[in-house]
């Protein structure tokens, strides 16, 4: 039986996408895993694979198409001795179903940490002997299907299968996990006498060129105007001395082997992220995300590390940061940021955290705000670090300092929390011992 291969919602954010190029021509045999297309997204671009075996009988949509709808057709992949004129005509694009009632919170990020759906019942009934293409009671998934599944929390029988008979793939729970951040709450009326829209630009008469936008700078835009927008920012700046840091990155650095699998070099954000880590596991308060029910506080310390791509920025994530030593820390962040940077990260790999950090302190920004990512409550704001005077003892003297600013939601943290947790990064920093601890 033919099936269609469908448009696949690779990012949390992804409405729509690019179709960069096939991997695979019409008529190639196709095995589970084998990488169809590369699609560019609005984080970056990825790789699709096959999770079913066939022939690609017809691509519907042909290299370089922008704009293609999530689950809409791209391909048609037939079963082994069908023929093309056997096949059933593609379906028409589904509109993306709206996603449940839920509490809400401010809309999603690109690493947006959400709370698993309630569980479903464990069997469903097919109907009309179709659903699952099974009896009553038996969910037919892929194995790579299930495994996603289990691991977002999501039950199989909440699903609807686009595989052969209704076989749940690994787009189905894609799309799933796309759909489960809460909507974005209704804006509130203009008040009386206020414009019911922004402004309209004045002509641009200028010589110029037009670039038009890509799918992430798009999302970025949006993203960062929500964010400024809907959450009530205030920031919190901090001078930290970073001379006892540097001294015992220097050590510790000394002590790395040159190559094989215990080399590492540390840089001064691996020792910032420890740093931050550490001081999130004393302030869960700070770890959270605002919700309409109440302040979600995550059980794990992901921190967000903003990467500069060709394209924009996104936030791979360094997974339980406060339980990884600094050499784990360090060798992560450079395989994170390397593929962020060739577009080969994978969706777990960028979706969620709880925190983030961006440094611009290696470009000598001495100081700067950085907009908060929702859901997220708090993001640091890392500069340079630099000789400048300061005043020990009654004494002038010269220190390395560096300035660091946290931007927090208000709705979240408070000034005297937000206080304290830079009161307790800064100890860190400046008694790097306890990185070590």
């Amino acid at each position: 039986m033919s099936t269609n291969i469908l448009m696949p919602a690779l990012s949390p954010t992804m409405t729509e996408g690019t179709l960069s190029r096939w991997l695979k021509k019409e008529g190639e045999t196709v095995k589970a895993g084998d990488v169809l297309a590369e699609i560019e997204t609005d984080k970056a671009t990825m790789e699709v694979e096959a999770v079913d075996e066939g022939v690609l009988g017809k691509i519907i949509v042909p290299d370089g198409t922008t704009g293609v709808q999530i689950n809409a057709p791209i391909a048609v992949l037939l079963a082994e001795g069908e023929t093309l004129s056997d096949a059933a005509p593609p379906a028409a694009t589904p509109a993306p179903p709206p996603p449940p009632p839920q509490p809400s919170a401010p809309s999603p990020a690109p690493q947006t940490a959400t709370a698993p759906p309630p569980p479903a019942p464990a069997t469903r009934k097919a109907p009309n002997g179709a659903g699952n293409g099974a009896a009553e009671g038996r969910i037919f998934a892929s194995p790579l299907a299930r495994r996603m599944a289990e691991q977002a929390g999501l039950s199989l029988a909440s699903l609807k299968g686009s595989g052969p008979n209704g076989r749940i793939v690994k787009a189905d729970v894609e799309a799933a996990l796309a759909r489960a951040p809460a909507p974005t709450p209704a804006a509130k009326a203009p008040a009386a006498g206020a414009p019911s829209a922004a402004p309209a630009l004045a002509a641009i008469t200028a010589p110029h060129r037009l670039v038009p936008h890509t799918t992430m700078r798009r999302v970025i835009a949006r993203r960062l105007t929500e964010s400024k927008q809907t959450i009530p920012h205030f920031y919190l700046s901090v001078e930290v001395a970073l001379d006892a840091l540097l001294k015992l990155r220097a050590d510790l650095n000394s002590r790395s082997a040159k190559d094989g699998p215990g080399a590492f070099k540390l840089s001064v954000n691996d020792l910032i992220i420890k740093a931050a880590a550490l001081t999130l596991a004393r302030f869960p308060r700070v770890n959270a995300s605002y919700t309409e029910e109440g302040i979600v506080e995550y059980e794990d310390v992901d921190i967000s590390v903003a990467v500069a791509i060709p394209d924009g920025l996104i936030t791979p994530i360094i997974r339980r940061a406060d339980q990884k030593g600094l050499a784990v820390i360090s060798n992560e962040m450079k395989d994170l940021a390397e593929r962020a940077k060739s577009g080969k990260l994978k969706l777990e790999e960028f979706q969620g955290g709880g925190f983030s950090i961006s440094n611009l302190g290696m470009f000598g920004i001495s100081e700067f705000s950085a907009v908060i990512n929702p859901p997220q409550a708090a993001i640091l704001a890392v500069g340079a670090g630099e000789k400048r005077p300061v005043v020990r003892e009654g004494a002038l003297a010269i220190a390395t300092m560096m300035t660091c600013t946290l931007s927090v939601d208000h709705r979240v943290i408070d000034g005297v929390l937000g206080a304290g947790w830079l009161s307790a990064f800064k100890g860190i920093i400046e008694d790097p011992l306890s990185l070590m601890l």
